[in-house]
């Protein structure tokens, strides 16, 4: 039987997610055995960008994704996780959505874990879930954690109960580790 046989993550992205960060942890989770929904504004296919470390720059991304599921179409009773992939664009885009918010503190609410990479942590401070809790996240958002009341350290992976926190592309393979372990007990 798979490691996360019988286990639903949800993923929450639009237009402008780094593609690392959406399909990383979207095959770690599939290979794993878990089912993984793709839920957007609209089930338009979406695509990204790849961000080029040594330039500092992004470009778009040959790939695109098709949603499953529309924002208001997501029951948060028939997920066990939340993944929010970062990328610059999308997480400011759905910290606007007040469904992405509700999805995002409902699964908070509920002891589900919530995992976060790169500027996806903005989604978590629009839910108000980071007052006295340790979390990371890409370099430019850290004044906006330490804001909303986290303590913010600079590690690949920071998981603080069911909240998993990561800095960047670079830190998938200990966001994907951290992610599975979580959905495996």
């Amino acid at each position: 039987m798979s490691k996360l046989a019988n286990v639903r993550v949800l993923m929450l992205s639009t237009d402008g997610y780094e593609e690392v960060e959406l399909f990383g942890p979207l095959q770690a989770l599939r290979d794993a055995g878990a089912e993984v929904v793709l839920a957007s504004m609209d089930k338009q296919p979406i695509t990204g960008v790849v961000y080029d470390a040594t330039t500092g720059q992004s470009h778009p991304s040959s790939k695109s994704i098709t949603p499953n599921l529309t924002l208001d179409e997501v029951d948060i009773e028939a997920f066990d996780a939340l993944v929010l992939p970062g990328g610059l664009v999308n997480p400011d885009k759905m910290r606007m959505q007040p469904e992405a918010v509700a999805i995002v503190a409902g699964m908070a609410g509920h002891g589900k874990t919530v995992a976060a990479i790169c500027h996806a942590p903005w989604l978590l401070v629009e839910a108000d879930l980071l007052r006295g809790r340790r979390a990371t996240g890409w370099y430019s958002l850290r004044k906006d954690l330490e804001n909303a009341g986290a303590t913010v350290v600079d590690e690949a992976v920071v998981v603080d109960g069911p909240l998993i926190t990561s800095r960047m592309p670079d830190d998938i393979p200990a966001f994907n580790a951290a992610l599975i372990d979580a959905l495996s007990r």
